[in-house]
């Protein structure tokens, strides 16, 4: 292989980038973030690595989740802690059904770029560049609105570490208390219309815990119940961004990408000669790549080589996005093949890209019924091919917004309009996830067995 720098990728094809019309602003903002602090640290991300390590030896189980594109606009604290809450809600309940420890990873403060189709979109016959995340351009439909601008970089930097300062505030500030938590739980059973499936395994906790109280096991006595580790991520898209806050660690010698913990590559950004594999190879944050109804198994073994040449557990996560109606089908020859090979590799479940669908009223949508399909036919696969399910992967938000069909409530077409407040794929809200974590928590416990 040859010698990799942080630039290395410029020498290589790359897609899904914006076209900028002041290269020498451009030039000048990335030369300005090389000298702004990292927004993680390279011990951090190795915890999360070895972690990843475990889950990877089905010691533990992913949990990665958090909103589709996050917006300047809905950069506040309480939304922030609403989709912190919903997720250590979920853990809790995952942590319980499948006797594990749950590796807890937000789609949080970086994860302001999107893949789009497109490079254009068309309305009323005005053709203009498409939205392509805040850190980009705006989603407003105007010339000026849709320029791509540079100094939107430096803005998704602030707005990444504060975010990260409010995280770690939560994490480590009483917030991720378990008793807290699981009150959370139980509220949330109390006024569910299907309660009755979830107060059996509620109560459990709830008697755990008080258990754990009786005989010493509190905060005060273990500092680990109000306490939680939440490491961060983001699709990779922008490479000026992340080479701009690529470091090499004073300790081990090693770049590591400090823009988050975790970095993927989606399904439109993995082609094997391109830019985003190359700078992929040589950071050494545990990183991610989205697997598509279409990859074969050669491809994909080729793909892993690339990534993950050393066969390190813990390094890749494969997160597949193949929809309900054809995962049962394509699924189980990569797995299959991943076994032959012996590659070590954490397998997650994206089943929020492939289930998505134009309701009745022209709004993107996803089915609640679907998307726990995908995760089901997941597990299934893995214990038929005796493999591990490691993980699942949603676009979600600790909001009561009304962007996917179906759950508990019966969310309909006619009620998307109410909260539809996504600025690109409807993600799953929080009594959906809620839900979604309970359902799932028996095929974790069977995938554990």
């Amino acid at each position: 292989m040859s010698i990799w720098l942080p630039d290395s990728w410029r020498e290589f094809p790359i897609v899904q980038q914006p076209t900028y019309d002041d290269l020498d602003k451009l030039a000048s903002v990335e030369e300005q973030l090389k000298t702004y602090p990292p927004l993680v640290f390279a011990e951090e991300t190795r915890d999360l690595r070895s972690k990843l390590a475990d889950v990877c030896n089905g010691k533990g189980f992913l949990l990665q989740g958090g909103d589709c594109a996050e917006s300047f606009a809905d950069f506040n604290a309480p939304m922030i802690r609403d989709t912190f809450k919903v997720l250590l809600q979920m853990a809790v309940v995952l942590t319980y059904g499948g006797s594990c420890p749950i590796v807890k990873v937000a789609r949080m403060a970086g994860q302001y770029a999107k893949p789009r189709s497109s490079d254009f979109e068309t309305r009323d016959g005005v053709t203009l560049p498409s939205y392509r995340g805040d850190i980009v351009n705006s989603n407003e439909f105007t010339p000026e609105g849709r320029k791509p601008d540079p100094e939107r970089l430096v803005k998704a930097y602030y707005r990444a570490a504060a975010s990260l300062n409010l995280v770690r505030a939560f994490a480590q500030g009483g917030l991720a208390d378990l008793h807290q938590v699981n009150r959370w739980n139980m509220s949330f059973v109390a006024s569910n219309p299907l309660k009755e499936r979830y107060q059996e395994m509620a109560h459990k906790i709830e008697e755990a815990l008080t258990f754990m109280s009786v005989i010493g096991i509190n905060p005060q006595t273990v500092p680990s119940i109000k306490e939680t580790s939440l490491f961060t991520s983001h699709e990779a898209l922008l490479l000026n961004f992340e080479e701009a806050l690529t470091r090499r660690d004073h300790l081990s010698g090693n770049w590591y990408d400090c823009s988050a913990h975790f970095l993927w590559i989606g399904e439109r950004t993995r082609q094997l000669e391109n830019a985003h594999i190359e700078f992929f190879r040589g950071i050494h944050n545990p990183v991610g790549v989205k697997v598509g109804p279409n990859m074969k198994p050669d491809e994909l073994i080729k793909l892993i080589d690339a990534v993950n040449p050393d066969n390190d557990a813990g390094r890749l996560t494969l997160i597949t996005r193949m929809g309900c109606d054809v995962l049962g089908e394509r699924l189980p020859a990569l797995v299959r093949r991943v076994q032959e090979e012996g590659r070590k590799v954490v397998w997650s479940s994206d089943p929020m890209h492939g289930n998505t669908v134009t309701a009745s009223n022209g709004l993107k949508t996803r089915n609640f019924d679907a998307i726990l399909s995908e995760i089901r036919q997941f597990f299934g696969v893995h214990k038929a091919e005796g493999s591990y399910a490691g993980g699942i992967h949603l676009e979600m938000t600790g909001q009561h917004v009304t962007e996917c069909t179906g759950g508990a409530y019966n969310i309909c077409d006619e009620d998307l309009v109410h909260r539809y407040k996504t600025q690109c794929d409807p993600r799953l809200n929080a009594d959906q996830v809620m839900e979604l974590a309970f359902l799932i928590a028996d095929s974790l416990k069977e995938a554990k067995a």
